[in-house]
């Protein structure tokens, strides 16, 4: 999932394997700000879905963050799940409409969606890539063709990232 209106074809991809009950995943996202804030449009940082299968509501929160996409408010409205992660665990689904209408978004929509499933091939296919790659855990960052697993420890990733990208982009302006 990416914000991204078009397609730039210019910036850097970091892919963020990340997971909506996840606490270490909501931990990360002081260091996805961080990143965003340093490089800007220079770094497309793409949210890839990987649901535990031991947190119950990984797979519906998931497709929620994709409706959120569908309606113009992905990264908020992961960031205000993220928040929540206890709450997540204690209330389901409900919780995942809640925190759609508080942001203004279709609330209704976004419990049709969950109904009709329209967004799973979204999360299965991300899912998939993600074993593919060797996610195991989450948060896992893959950037410049290098996966860094932030699941067992997020100690010194963000600086990692910055090293990776401070390499990629000083060779793409040589």
């Amino acid at each position: 999932m990416s914000d991204s209106s078009p397609v730039r074809t210019d910036a850097l991809v970091l892919d963020v394997w990340c997971e909506l009950q996840c606490p270490d995943c909501r931990t990360a996202l002081d260091d996805v700000r961080a990143l965003r804030a340093r490089y800007g449009d220079r770094l497309d940082v793409r949210l890839r879905h990987f649901p535990l299968e031991r947190h119950k509501h990984a797979f519906a929160a998931a497709q929620a963050a994709e409706e959120a996409l569908a309606q113009g408010s992905g990264w908020p409205y992961v960031e205000a799940v993220l928040a929540r992660v206890g709450e997540l665990g204690r209330e389901g689904e409900p919780l995942l409409v809640e925190v759609a209408r508080e942001l203004g978004l279709d609330a209704e929509e976004f419990d049709t969606a969950l109904i009709d499933g329209r967004h799973i091939l979204i999360v299965d296919a991300d899912q998939a890539e993600g074993k593919a790659i060797g996610v195991t855990g989450t948060p896992t960052y893959v950037i410049g063709g290098e996966r860094l697993d932030g699941g067992k420890s997020q100690e010194g990733l963000r600086e990692r990232i910055e090293e990776i990208a401070d390499r990629l982009l000083g060779e793409r302006d040589a």
